[in-house]
């Protein structure tokens, strides 16, 4: 169709229009070919001194060789009749690729591994494997926020990502009703309870979740029974997972913790006990937090039988825990008073940390430490692993965890017969 020879007069194309309504074309052809042909076409038929109606003929015949619209082949003519060089290639701007397939990978993979924190607290953490001598994130440790978010809409990131009865008030002379106030020191634990579900008349485990308010340094026990007797062995392992000094231990007023047994409890550990107040529910906020951010993300909402509790614990102590304090950043606020006394809260970036780095930045932080534990301790077990090598080992556990409760059944026999 592009040899010249084949089109020299307008009857011939007249002939060739009538028969092309009944067949298309196959327009892959080059552009500078095509245009060139154009060009070439409009000089032999000396397009200028056509009539209005041979011009239209030919606009026709050039729409259904090439391919083009009427207003590309418009802008060939109007070339064409100013004399101007055809233009074949345009050069479009483009900004170079800063972050390419692999990198957006690896930020899918990092995120995997840490449950998708926010875009803060994970370019924290990609520096911080860039500073351990992982040269992958070269380019993914100065990310800002906004670019980070737009890669986690990319295709390339979303094939790689992954995607998983109410407390009785008592009345007791147990507790202060009055929110802590810690002064900026470690020691004051907010602690709530997290039930895993029932399944019919089967009562699931329960989380025991311990939150420091100044270094949101966090403890996790699963218990069987929010009875007293479970609860005080399970308070015990918990302090004793805390590195520094309990002074304070505040919680809603359920029963599970007002009560004798956890008041002598906590009076032997020498720690005051206080407790929610009324219309007040962010007395507890820290905590009711975490719930969701940690507990809930990591194990589901699904029912899980009371008797994994004792497994579930050593998961959290062997690898939820020591993720949580040394290798997991938690965004701290930063308060400034405005001129009219109200409070102007502030997550900056420079704000985020982990639970043991808040715990170093505190003045004099060796002094809250308590008997046993050391700094030298500390340090050790937060250069053991990188926040990569925790997480993935977190998350191995905790997968080898739920295979064996999801092997186990989680149906009473009750129920399946």
């Amino acid at each position: 169709m592009f040899n010249p020879s084949q089109f020299e007069t307008l009857e011939q194309i007249e002939t060739f229009l009538t028969a092309a309504d009944v067949f298309s074309l196959d327009h892959g052809v080059p552009r500078a070919q095509k245009a060139q042909w154009l060009r070439d076409r409009l000089l032999h038929f000396r397009y200028r001194d056509l009539s209005r109606l041979k011009q239209g003929f030919l606009r026709r015949f050039f729409g259904v060789i090439t391919g083009y619209s009427p207003a590309q082949i418009s802008r060939h003519i109007r070339t064409y009749r100013d004399g101007k060089p055809v233009r074949i290639l345009q050069r479009r701007h483009r900004f170079p690729a800063v972050y390419i397939p692999s990198d957006i990978e690896l930020l899918a993979e990092t995120d995997n591994l840490h449950g998708r924190l926010n875009g803060a607290a994970m370019t924290n953490i990609m520096e911080e494997e860039y500073a351990r001598g992982d040269r992958r994130y070269e380019r993914l440790r100065g990310i800002s926020l906004s670019r980070l978010y737009d890669l986690r809409g990319k295709r390339r990131y979303v094939e790689c990502a992954l995607t998983i009865e109410k407390t009785k008030p008592t009345q007791r002379a147990i507790g202060e009703r009055r929110k802590p106030e810690p002064s900026g020191e470690p020691g004051f634990l907010r602690v709530d309870t997290v039930h895993q579900g029932d399944l019919g008349k089967e009562k699931g485990v329960y989380h025991i979740n311990h939150v420091d308010e100044v270094t949101q340094w966090e403890v996790i026990v699963a218990v069987e029974q929010i009875s007293e007797e479970c609860m005080e062995p399970a308070l015990g392992e918990a302090f004793s997972l805390v590195p520094f000094c309990i002074r304070n231990f505040h919680s809603d007023n359920g029963g599970e913790y007002i009560n004798d047994v956890v008041h002598q409890f906590l009076v032997r550990w020498k720690a005051k006990q206080t407790k929610g107040r009324p219309r007040h529910s962010n007395d507890n906020g820290l905590a009711e937090t975490k719930n969701g951010a940690i507990i809930r993300k990591h194990m589901g909402y699904r029912h899980i039988p009371q008797p994994f509790a004792s497994r579930i614990s050593k998961f959290y102590r062997e690898h939820l825990i020591p993720y949580l304090n040394f290798h997991r950043p938690c965004a701290f606020p930063k308060i400034e008073m405005l001129p009219n006394g109200k409070k102007k809260i502030t997550y900056p970036k420079e704000n985020y940390r982990t639970p043991y780095e808040k715990l170093k930045s505190l003045p004099n932080w060796q002094r809250y430490l308590r008997l046993g534990v050391t700094p030298e301790m500390l340090e050790a077990q937060a250069k053991a692993k990188t926040p990569n090598q925790a997480a993935k080992d977190m998350q191995q556990a905790k997968q080898e965890l739920l295979k064996i409760i999801g092997d186990s059944g989680t149906f009473p026999p009750s129920l399946i017969q």
